[in-house]
């Protein structure tokens, strides 16, 4: 089926590509194919000629350019710039499947993927009759145009950025939907779902439209309004409640500490950070006020650890450890007293105190509890800020409002429960924290990582910041937005009875396998109107005995090399069970812990219940509850039992040390061939 001279076999093609979730922004314009060359788009559908489809890679591409063209057609956007914008979002969604582009593809492909526009005659060449106003309005935007899997990938760190040997960012996951692969990792980064994809589609497409009217800000300035008004809404806020949007949870710690800065400029910052190994592994740098990575969300490159102009160098982190040095947990009356300690000491020394309340760390632990919280608020009044790093995002609407009434900032993501593309991140500012933006300046460091359309329009301390907005993270937002919204439209009672049966899932595959051993947590209460689904565990952390010497628990670099195994295809180096081997799975990051003995660090794996658990892909729609729990609980059970495999096989994986790949091999051979 290479080569398709057939009218009948190109709609059976066309059909099958119509069902990839890329397409899915494009269900409403018609494709079909008649005459024998060329392809035809207008305003009300597509029609490919069979030359256009004599192989399916020709047909992938055509089909994407005339769709792209035909939906911003309805947009209102002039045939030329609508044909060349197309032309480079098709570009790109054919060439991110092939390291060289195949000769059966356009000669001019090449130069329609590149980061710098090309010459007028390129443009000439695929579009004659373009004008040169309008290639200069395309030389404008071109940055901006492009995929939506392209464009998430931008206005973030070095960590989005693709590998091209597997197509995977720093992460191991994808901007691109990757529904053949098993995803739990939800405490950490996951792919796009369906879902989320078509949502920054359809976003990306209607800025897609006033870009080519050359407005850039007001098309990224429009989008990132959207997200911030579709947090406001999911989460029920209150009139004078701020969203500042920023590029990962990481950002939204340097904000936190910009805000205190805000209050008393003139004083130095006491940072009191609770379980630092437990968060982001650049939050305490951020808390510092130093730069956490190489480079920025705005694409600066910057020294990691120096300091953020702005922020005073005098400020000082007090950590507070969950963990005794053995690992187990410290009680929590003895966590509440150093914090309580650190927070006079503070106060006494002249001090703007900043607090952080952790719900949840990386392995599912909440502190200190918000009835400690109210406890210090009665105590000390506004005396001390709070932040709340929520970025795990797994709590209600409702307990995230009550950690607002204790006028605390609540630091969110749309990338780890919610399983939005990373990164996405938010501050949600309360009216008391929020008014301090009405005066004063933010640190001139932030414009590194922040541009003024991340802000609520109306915020005189961000007013220098560079006039622009982040157009990858509004997307990735949109992404993150449709989960959000799909999640909580699950009636709570299901919310509970899917969470719960993932739980026990989880705990039976553990129990099964010796060498696995579960790793404690304390039940988790905010207040008594918690929702049920909200108090369950859905980060399940877990050690794991070395085979080669069963006394010992494996070396963070041992279970990385597991986390980056379990996202291979490892049937080629364990042939006795291809199909499990073959798997795609995808898990949270490992943690680095101590080992039981004291003697040394161990390194802990996680299985994580993301909100698409619980709401489901578009794809599964008339599917049974009962049958679609049943598949993902035996993804599950595959997940472990690919574990098992590689303790098995962990001297010869060790030795081959396998990489990550976007695709099983066996999907490889089939898209060279068929596509699907």
């Amino acid at each position: 089926m290479t080569d398709l001279d057939d009218v009948s076999d190109c709609q059976m093609l066309l059909k099958a590509l119509r069902e990839k979730p890329e397409f899915a922004v494009f269900a409403g314009i018609p494709a079909g194919v008649g005459g024998i060359a060329g392809f035809t788009a207008t305003s009300v559908g597509v029609t490919l000629g069979q030359a256009a489809c004599k192989t399916a890679i020709l047909a992938e591409f055509y089909l994407r350019w005339g769709l792209e063209t035909a939906a911003l057609l309805r947009a209102g956007v002039p045939e030329a710039l609508a044909s060349l914008a197309a032309a480079r979002a098709a570009s790109q969604a054919i060439a991110a499947d092939f390291d060289v582009i195949p000769a059966v593809l356009p000669a001019w492909l090449g130069k329609m993927v590149a980061d710098m526009p090309p010459a007028d005659d390129v443009f000439t060449t695929i579009r004659p009759g373009v004008t040169p106003a309008e290639c200069r309005v395309l030389r404008s935007a071109w940055a901006n145009l492009g995929t939506a899997e392209t464009l998430m990938e931008t206005g973030g760190d070095i960590r989005l950025q693709r590998d091209p040997r597997s197509a995977l960012n720093g992460y191991g996951c994808s901007h691109r939907p990757r529904p053949w692969a098993i995803t739990f990792a939800s405490s950490t980064a996951s792919s796009s779902s369906e879902r989320g994809y078509a949502a920054a589609d359809a976003a990306r497409l209607a800025a897609t439209a006033t870009l080519l009217t050359g407005r850039a800000r007001a098309a990224i300035g429009a989008r990132l309004d959207e997200v911030r008004a579709g947090i406001a809404q999911v989460y029920g806020l209150g009139a004078g409640t701020n969203v500042i949007l920023a590029a990962s949870g990481t950002d939204t710690e340097l904000l936190a500490l910009a805000l205190t800065h805000l209050a008393a400029p003139g004083a130095p910052v006491r940072n009191i950070l609770i379980a630092p190994a437990e968060t982001g592994r650049g939050v305490p740098m951020a808390a510092s006020g130093v730069h956490f990575a190489i480079n920025t969300a705005r694409g600066e490159d910057v020294t990691q650890e120096a300091s953020i102009a702005g922020f005073r160098p005098d400020t000082v982190v007090k950590n507070i450890l969950l963990r005794h040095p053995e690992g187990g947990l410290r009680p929590a009356a003895d966590v509440e007293a150093q914090i309580a300690a650190e927070i006079a000491a503070g106060l006494a020394s002249g001090c703007s105190v900043l607090l952080h309340g952790l719900d949840l760390s990386k392995t599912g632990l909440l502190a200190p509890s918000p009835a400690f919280l109210r406890r210090l608020r009665a105590v000390y009044g506004e005396k001390f800020d709070i932040v709340i790093d929520a970025c795990q995002a797994r709590l209600s609407p409702a307990s995230l409002r009550a950690y607002l009434a204790l006028d605390a900032v609540v630091l969110v993501t749309g990338s780890k429960f919610f399983t939005g593309p990373p990164f996405a991140g938010a501050a949600i500012v309360p009216p008391g924290i929020a008014a301090r933006l009405q005066a004063g300046r933010l640190p001139d460091g932030l414009d590194a990582y922040f541009g003024r359309d991340e802000f609520p329009a109306d915020c005189p301390a961000a007013a220098h910041l560079p006039p622009t907005g982040n157009y990858g993270l509004a997307l990735r937002w949109h992404a993150a937005l449709a989960e959000l919204r799909a999640f909580f439209a699950v009636p709570p009672a299901r919310r509970e009875r899917i969470l719960a049966a993932f739980n026990a899932a989880v705990e039976r595959k553990i129990a099964e396998n010796p060498a696995l051993s579960l790793l404690a947590r304390p039940a988790i209460h905010r207040t008594e109107t918690d929702e049920p689904w909200e108090r369950l565990r859905t980060i399940l952390t877990f050690t794991l005995r070395s085979p080669l010497e069963p006394a010992r628990c494996l070396t963070p670099a041992e279970a990385r090399a597991v986390y980056l195994w379990l996202n291979a295809d490892l049937s080629r180096f364990i042939p006795a069970a291809p199909e499990i081997a073959a798997r795609i799975c995808h898990i949270g990051q490992p943690v680095t812990l101590p080992q039981p003995s004291g003697e040394g660090v161990q390194g802990v794996l996680r299985v994580s219940a993301g909100a698409r658990l619980v709401s489901g892909e578009p794809s599964h729609q008339g599917l049974p509850e009962a049958v679609r729990i049943e598949r993902e609980l035996a993804d599950v059970a595959t997940v472990f039992d690919k574990i098992g495999l590689i303790l098995a096989n962990f001297g010869r994986l060790w030795a081959a040390n396998p990489v990550p790949v976007y695709r099983p091999a066996v999907r490889s051979k089939e898209k060279q061939a068929v596509l699907f």
